[in-house]
């Protein structure tokens, strides 16, 4: 099967779009990309479409974008023209134009995140006229899509229930190079040495990043721990204010997406999500994949969703909840055997998730619609 992967998605910061693209080559797929990024995150994006001003900077973005992706695409069809085509990551403008591009072939869009949650979870897209307008925009791109992949059944139950015969749901996954980072670091020492642990991310509320930070201040210096919290966003402050007087942290502000996973492998501890937002219960972010694969302990809250996919072999605690979270981390300190068994644990699910094994949900449902 000839699969195109398309539109303006940004896998260096986003790298669902590269788990699905690897494993469906692993899968003996020939797949072809089409690609020109936006250049936004996804808080700009959300953000600019819940302003009329934003909007019409968006708008613009695209038509430079869509126009040499447009090339792009022409020019990928005149090499064979494709049995699917998959749209990226925050494609929901992205699907409207690759089904005019290509009118008689299945389209796969990759629905990663709604924009209406996502608005109301980082607190960027109000209430009245945008959260319908943000409403509009994800029912639009669900409707246009043949099929349309979510990451967990909470996110499947979002689609309206006309349109859910549509939806397959594929764990977001690791890449390879999570895998490999994990046999290429240097192994903890059994006994010596502070535990190190480690959170990367956006630091937005569905990730308690808040929480987190008062986790590292309810420990104590002299406890045998070192964090590193890599990353920033809008709970930055509120993170660092709450960590102030606890664990030795080191705080990286950015670190390149191909050198976070051999950084990330040199912990011993990786830590998840601890958000208490409506949405923080409804996923299994990329943090908590990505640290199984690279061989990390994970703590991580206690939701559906995680236990669903990793059931105990990640350390789930109450969202929100700090103590749980530094009383965790102490224990982790103080109990190496402990660690080892819960790394080896981790490592072992992580198994279930490289590329070839996550997207087997999508090779069946592709398998069943293209002729």
């Amino acid at each position: 099967m000839r699969i195109l992967a398309f539109g303006t998605y940004q896998a260096a910061d986003h790298p669902r779009v590269r788990v699905l693209a690897d494993g469906l080559r692993a899968r003996g797929h020939v797949v072809a990309e089409a690609n020109v990024p936006l250049g936004l995150s996804t808080r700009e994006r959300v953000a600019m479409l819940g302003a009329r001003s934003g909007a019409v900077q968006m708008a613009g973005r695209l038509v430079r974008s869509w126009s040499r992706l447009t090339g792009k695409a022409v020019r990928a069809r005149a090499a064979g023209r494709p049995d699917a085509v998959l749209v990226g990551y925050m494609g929901h403008f992205d699907v409207w134009l690759a089904r005019l591009l290509f009118p008689r072939t299945p389209i796969v869009l990759d629905h990663l995140v709604f924009a209406a949650t996502t608005a109301q979870d980082r607190g960027v897209g109000g209430t009245g006229l945008k959260q319908r307008l943000l409403r509009a925009i994800d029912g639009a791109a669900l409707r246009i899509a043949d099929v349309v992949v979510l990451d967990t059944d909470e996110h499947r139950d979002l689609v309206p229930e006309r349109l859910r015969a549509k939806a397959v749901v594929v764990p977001v996954g690791a890449t390879a190079q999570w895998y490999d980072a994990a046999q290429e670091s240097t192994p903890s020492a059994a006994t010596d040495g502070p535990l190190r642990v480690v959170f990367f991310g956006l630091f937005t509320p569905l990730q308690g990043a808040a929480t987190i930070g008062a986790a590292i201040g309810g420990l104590r210096p002299e406890d045998p721990v070192r964090v590193t919290m890599v990353g920033s966003g809008q709970d930055l402050e509120a993170a660092q204010a709450a960590a102030a007087g606890g664990a030795p942290t080191e705080w990286i502000p950015w670190v390149a997406s191909e050198e976070l996973p051999a950084l990330v492998a040199g912990h011993d501890v990786g830590i998840g999500i601890l958000g208490t937002t409506p949405k923080a219960r409804k996923v299994v972010p990329n943090k908590v994949y990505q640290c199984a694969a690279a061989g990390l302990a994970v703590v991580t809250s206690d939701t559906a969703p995680q236990r669903r996919a990793f059931g105990d072999a990640v350390i789930g605690v109450p969202p929100g909840d700090a103590g749980a979270l530094a009383a965790t981390l102490r224990a982790l300190a103080e109990d190496r055997a402990f660690l080892a068994e819960r790394r080896s644990a981790a490592a072992a699910a992580a198994e279930r998730f490289r590329p070839a094994a996550a997207v087997g949900p999508l090779d069946e449902r592709l398998a069943a619609i293209v002729r």
